[in-house]
């Protein structure tokens, strides 16, 4: 009788640390998805642009063409960073508004 007491309350405890764990982790994961929602609005909001997938995707789109320009310039490639530069530029005029 005293052990089945003891594999209880050792169960009871044991499902306890699990649920506050799940719990914890749940909270953390909650509060790292509203952030990084504020974020994607408030970058939206200041380039005025859609917050869509397809927005935000031209837009690393358009930023990966800016940083292809750089690296170009860099390399003293003045007619590749020109080009890299202006269609980067075009597919970010489309988003931003």
């Amino acid at each position: 009788m005293h052990v089945e007491s003891f594999v209880g309350n050792l169960g009871l405890w044991l499902g306890t640390l699990v649920r506050w764990i799940v719990e914890s982790l749940s909270g953390l994961f909650n509060a790292i998805t509203q952030a990084g929602g504020n974020f994607i609005d408030g970058m939206a909001r200041a380039l005025g642009m859609d917050t869509s997938i397809v927005s935000i995707a031209v837009l690393v789109i358009g930023l990966l063409f800016l940083y292809n320009a750089v690296r170009a310039f860099m390399r003293a490639s003045i007619f590749g960073g020109v080009i890299w530069l202006l269609l980067g530029l075009w597919v970010l005029s489309w988003v931003i508004s």
